[in-house]
Parts: C-alpha cells; structure tokens; sequence
C-alpha cells in the first residue's frame, strides 16, 4: 500500500504555484495596512493616495506602514486605551528629555524583564561610561519586584551597568562628586518619608557640583482620585507637587523643571476614568493635573 504521507508529498511536489501567486497588490496592501495598523478601513482618498505612489515608485511598502504608524491619527485620533501602557510611554518620552551624562546612578532602577534595567530600559539616549543600579537584595523585595534578573554586570547597548543589592538610602559604598546624574523612577515613594530624607541627602553628596537629580513618582492627590488607599501595597507615600518639591529644595536642590505625565482632563471635575487617563500620553506643564509627578533638579555648582 503507497505510504500516505509520501503519497502528499509527491501530489504536493506536483503541483506548481504561478509564480506571482505570493504577491498582494498595493491595493490589498494599503487596505490591510489601514487594518491592521490604523485599526480601519481606508477612506477613497488615502487608499488612492497610497496606491498611486507606490505604482510611481515614489514609496515603498516599509514607507507607507512606518507612516501610519508615526502619523498623528495613530498618536491623537487613535489614543491608547490601556492606562499602563499609556504611562509607560511617557515616561519614556520623559527619559528620552533628560540630560546627557556619562557616570549615572539609578536608584531601584532594576526592571523585571529587561537586564538593562529601567533607565536604558524607557529609553535613555546617550552612551555613558558608568551606570552603577542599586536595588533591594531579591530576599527582601516585595513580590511583585522578586523576578528581575540577578546580575552583578550587563553590557547596555548604552554602555556597562554594574549592580548593586542593598538599600537606596546607603550611600556608604560611592565617594562624593561621584556622579553627574542620579535617577530615582518611581521609587522614591517606596521609602518612608524620613528615610526620603536620607536618600536625598544622599543623593547631594555623591554628584558633583552641577549634576542632576531626576526622579518621577505617582501625584498622590491624583492617585486618591482612584482609590483612596496607596495604588500599590508597596508604597510608603504618594506626594503632593507641594510636599515633594518643598522636600526637594529644602534639602538643596534646585528644581529646574517640573512635569506631569498623563493629564486627567475631565477626570479632575468627574468620576475616575481609566479610558480618560489612557487617552492623554505625554508630558505636560500642568503638573498638578496630571497622574504622575517629574522632576529635573540640580545640585548647585
């Protein structure tokens, strides 16, 4: 009896597809890019728009996708719907604004799935020569921080991260002037507000003269707007623009720049809206309207 799996194989070999069989017209292309990419279908000008430059030559396939997906439709008419992300994204346009320097400290800055940690991670522009994490030893992380991956070395494509497992208020083990930035991203609200005392005390020592402070954490005025507990059972404190900006300057910096990420909009006179919230990404002037709070501080020269 013939083999029935061989028997396939030469009726498939058999066969001969035409050999324009795998090609899709740009008409069917531009109209699936709609799709998938701006989530519709494309109106008679745009699909006739797309078609007739791609028959001209004048674009190619990679430039009509890469211009639906940086075009303002896809960032205003089309807003992201889910509120973490939305966050996540801008505080990586707020990383992506923050000043170049070379020997960088991060403190809590160890990310659950990336070994570049959370600085590289959200997108940090330039090349350094030095950037030193420090993060809680695994055993004593809450549980929802107990995955990151234990290092002691990674090589960024950004430059050498080295790890440090102890406290953020232990400055013991770094020399004053030491640093041209520290970066705090969402965990300066992880310490009781004493110890955020040290920690910035801490932090002032060890950069130099001119360097910065940069730190984000949740606007707890915003956040009481949500639920009237702390929004994550890790947190010791959720600040105020005026607590944390009066803690700031109180303990010698000056505050060059202070932002919002995600405006609440309509949320600040209605009911929580997390499709409210998820709408507006970005960074914003109005730092007390917004769910999370950003600064660029500096240490006076």
């Amino acid at each position: 009896m013939r083999h029935p799996i061989r028997g396939a194989k030469r009726r498939v070999r058999a066969w001969r597809a035409p050999a324009n069989a795998h090609v899709v017209s740009h008409k069917k292309f531009v109209r699936l890019a709609y799709n998938l990419i701006l989530g519709r279908e494309p109106d008679a000008a745009g699909l006739e728009h797309y078609v007739e430059q791609l028959r001209a030559g004048e674009i190619t396939r990679a430039d009509v996708a890469e211009q639906m997906r940086t075009g303002m439709e896809l960032r205003f008419q089309r807003p992201m719907t889910d509120a973490l992300t939305s966050l996540h994204h801008s505080r990586c346009d707020w990383v992506r604004s923050l000043p170049r320097a070379k020997r960088i400290l991060d403190l809590g800055g160890a990310d659950q799935g990336d070994a570049s940690g959370a600085l590289v991670g959200l997108g940090y522009p330039y090349f350094f020569e030095r950037l030193v994490v420090v993060d809680l030893p695994h055993e004593e992380r809450h549980d929802l921080y107990a995955a990151s991956p234990r290092l002691d070395r990674f090589d960024s494509p950004r430059g050498p991260i080295e790890y440090r497992y102890h406290s953020m208020a232990d400055f013991s083990g770094f020399d004053a002037d030491s640093f041209d930035l520290v970066f705090s991203g969402q965990t300066i609200e992880h310490v009781h507000e004493h110890e955020a005392d040290d920690v910035l005390a801490g932090v002032r020592k060890v950069l130099e003269p001119g360097g910065y402070f940069c730190l984000d954490t949740p606007n707890g005025p915003a956040c009481r707007r949500q639920q009237p507990d702390l929004i994550n059972p890790d947190h010791k404190i959720e600040y105020s623009h005026a607590q944390l900006s009066e803690k700031l300057e109180r303990a010698g910096f000056e505050i060059l720049e202070a932002r919002g990420l995600n405006h609440l909009g309509w949320i600040l006179d209605g009911e929580w809206n997390y499709a409210e919230l998820a709408r507006n990404t970005g960074v914003y002037w109005e730092i007390e309207e917004c769910y999370m709070l950003a600064y660029i501080c500096r240490k006076p020269r």
